[in-house]
């Protein structure tokens, strides 16, 4: 690679970070102009109710605040959209952060690795050939891409299991205050309230289910996102019965005591399946690791007698 053509790669690439740097200043001082337009709402506002407030922003505001406001304005424009797209905002909804803030997080880190890691890496391994640079570049564009994806992708997988795990003493907890007397609403918040600690995802989900049904949606509407947001067959179930209990009445002790008894017959069958799987693997493991050792043993013997009688035979000759 010739200097010139170094030259314009490195140029290329600088007036890149420019232009975002650019697009970040743009971005800061439209958010800064409609901060001090809300501010002035607020003092007209108050002075109409006869209060005066403070024409100094809160404290709490730091420099954290500021930077979600960046990326919330950045998701606006045709940029964010494509860096954040419908899948993106999937995973983000499994792992319990697709708010306003957590959008703007994952915005910002996408678009601070698709710049970083190719600058960083032509400035480290570019400087070879043409080839290499460009590939350098390419693939720190592709990792700053996908990076954020695969950690949020990882979470959510992780998030998925915790939800099937606690399933079971769901189900069971739910069976057990509904036999007592409670209907489906108290066992709800009950378990809500108590909970917490050993079933952290589906109670994150049941709070949310509950807050939507008491803000004047119906029971099904509310438990839509508890039924589809994991993809988990079983959750849907156990949506659908409540639903059902809830709009026709009846107990539902029984219906949970036959689906619990279902889900742990299907867990058994899969975890046979799992134990054989293991077993075909571990016999490979075997075969690298014993059948060395028990070639050795048992068969050492005779092929030192072999040498040893080969030896003779050479010495003989």
């Amino acid at each position: 690679m010739n200097a010139t053509t170094e030259g314009l790669i490195a140029l290329a690439l600088i007036l890149a970070a420019l232009a975002a740097a650019v697009m970040g200043a743009a971005l800061i001082s439209r958010a800064r102009s409609l901060r001090k337009r809300s501010m002035r709402l607020d003092e007209a506002v108050a002075a109409r109710a006869g209060k005066a407030v403070s024409a100094k922003p809160s404290k709490r505001q730091g420099w954290r605040d500021r930077i979600e406001e960046i990326g919330i304005k950045g998701l606006a424009t045709s940029i964010g959209q494509s860096l954040v797209a419908d899948e993106d905002r999937v995973l983000l909804d499994q792992c319990g952060v697709d708010t306003a803030a957590g959008r703007a997080w994952f915005f910002l880190a996408r678009a601070a690795l698709c710049i970083a890691l190719p600058l960083g890496g032509y400035l480290l391994f570019g400087d070879k050939s043409l080839v290499e640079a460009c590939l350098t570049v390419f693939f720190g564009f592709g990792f700053g891409y996908m990076g954020p994806k695969w950690y949020m992708s990882k979470r959510a997988g992780v998030r998925r299991k915790s939800a099937d795990t606690e399933l079971p003493l769901l189900i069971d907890l739910l069976r057990l205050l509904q036999g007592v007397g409670l209907s489906v609403d108290q066992a709800m918040q009950l378990i809500e309230q108590d909970f917490n600690t050993s079933m952290p995802v589906l109670v994150t989900e049941l709070r949310h289910a509950s807050a939507q049904y008491r803000s004047g949606q119906t029971r099904e509407s509310s438990l839509t996102r508890f039924a589809t947001v994991y993809k988990n067959e079983d959750m849907a179930s156990i949506a659908e019965l409540i639903v059902q209990v809830d709009r026709y009445g009846g107990g539902v002790q029984e219906p949970l005591r036959q689906f619990g008894d279902r889900m742990r017959e299907r867990r058994r069958f899969d975890m046979k399946a799992r134990i054989g799987q293991l077993t075909v693997k571990m016999t490979g493991v075997m075969v690298l690791t014993l059948l060395p050792a028990l070639i050795i043993v048992t068969g050492g013997a005779g092929f030192i007698a072999i040498l040893r009688g080969l030896s003779q035979f050479g010495g003989m000759g």
